[in-house]
C-alpha cells in the first residue's frame, strides 16, 4: 500500500493540476446546471452536490501528488481520470434526488462513459511513459467509487435491497483492515481475475441501474455481481493473511 503523505506539489505539477481540476470543475457545474435546466427531476443543489464531491476528490489526489508522481505535468492519463471522475461525481449528486427513470438513465449513460474512458487513461500512460504509483491508485479509487455511487443508485431506485451497498463497501473495509492488520495492506499481485471481476461489478450495477431493467431481475444481477466481487476478495484476503 502506498504510504500516506499528504503534501501539496511543487510547481509545475501542482499548476498543472491544479488546471486540470480547474477546468473540469468548470465542466461539472455546467453540465449540472444544463441537466437541471433541461427538465431532469433534480433538485437546485443538484450542480453544487457534485461539484463538491469532485472537489474532494480532487482535493485529496492533490495531497496524493507528492512523492507519488515524479513528472513535471500532470499528464493527459491523469487529466483522462480526472474526466472520468467528473462523471462520477455527476453521478453521486443524483443520490438523494428523485427516483425517475430519466435520472437513471443519465446515471447510466454517464457510468457508460467513464467505463468507456477507463482504458484510455492506462494506455495514455503507457504511451507517454508516465506511468506512475499515483496514476494507478487514481484510476483504482475512481473505479471503487463508482461501483459505490452505482450501488447507491441502484437502492435508492429500488432496483436492489440495502444490502447492494456493500458493493462499494467492501473495498473500503479492506483498505480498513490493511490499516488494522498490516498483513493486509501489502501489495497484492497482479490479476486478470481481479480486474475481469471489476468490470463484471461495474457492469452488473450499470443492468441494475438502468431504467429497462426492474425487480426480480435487477435483484438477481446484482447478487450475483456482489457475490463474484465477495469471492475476489476472499480471495486476495486469504493470500495476504497466509503470506
Amino acid at each position: 500500500m502506498i504510504s500516506v503523505r499528504w503534501q501539496l506539489p511543487a510547481d509545475p505539477l501542482r499548476l498543472s493540476a491544479i488546471a486540470t481540476q480547474g477546468t473540469a470543475m468548470i465542466a461539472v457545474v455546467a453540465l449540472g446546471t444544463l441537466v437541471r435546466d433541461s427538465g431532469l427531476p433534480v433538485s437546485a443543489w443538484y450542480p453544487l452536490k457534485a461539484a463538491a464531491v469532485f472537489a474532494g476528490i480532487m482535493g485529496i489526489a492533490l495531497l496524493r501528488l507528492h512523492g507519488h508522481h515524479p513528472h513535471g505535468s500532470f499528464g493527459p492519463a491523469n487529466q483522462v481520470t480526472t474526466l472520468r471522475s467528473a462523471l462520477v461525481a455527476l453521478m453521486a449528486g443524483l443520490v438523494g434526488e428523485a427516483a425517475a427513470s430519466s435520472a437513471a438513465g443519465y446515471a447510466v449513460i454517464a457510468a457508460l462513459v467513464a467505463i468507456a474512458l477507463d482504458g484510455v487513461d492506462g494506455w495514455l500512460a503507457r504511451r507517454t511513459n508516465m506511468t506512475t504509483r499515483f496514476g494507478a491508485r487514481f484510476d483504482m479509487e475512481i473505479d471503487a467509487l463508482l461501483i459505490q455511487v452505482l450501488a447507491l443508485l441502484a437502492w435508492q431506485y429500488g432496483k436492489a435491497g440495502v444490502w447492494v451497498i456493500a458493493s462499494g463497501l467492501l473495498r473500503y473495509a479492506f483498505v480498513a483492515a490493511g490499516w488494522r492488520w498490516p498483513r493486509l495492506g501489502r501489495p497484492l499481485f497482479a490479476s486478470l481475475r481481479r480486474q475481469a471481476i471489476c468490470v463484471v461489478q461495474i457492469a452488473g450495477l450499470i443492468l441494475a441501474v438502468a431504467p429497462a431493467v426492474a425487480p426480480p431481475v435487477s435483484n438477481l444481477v446484482a447478487a450475483v455481481a456482489l457475490g463474484a466481487l465477495c469471492y475476489s476478495f476472499a480471495v486476495d484476503t486469504a493470500w495476504l493473511w497466509r503470506r
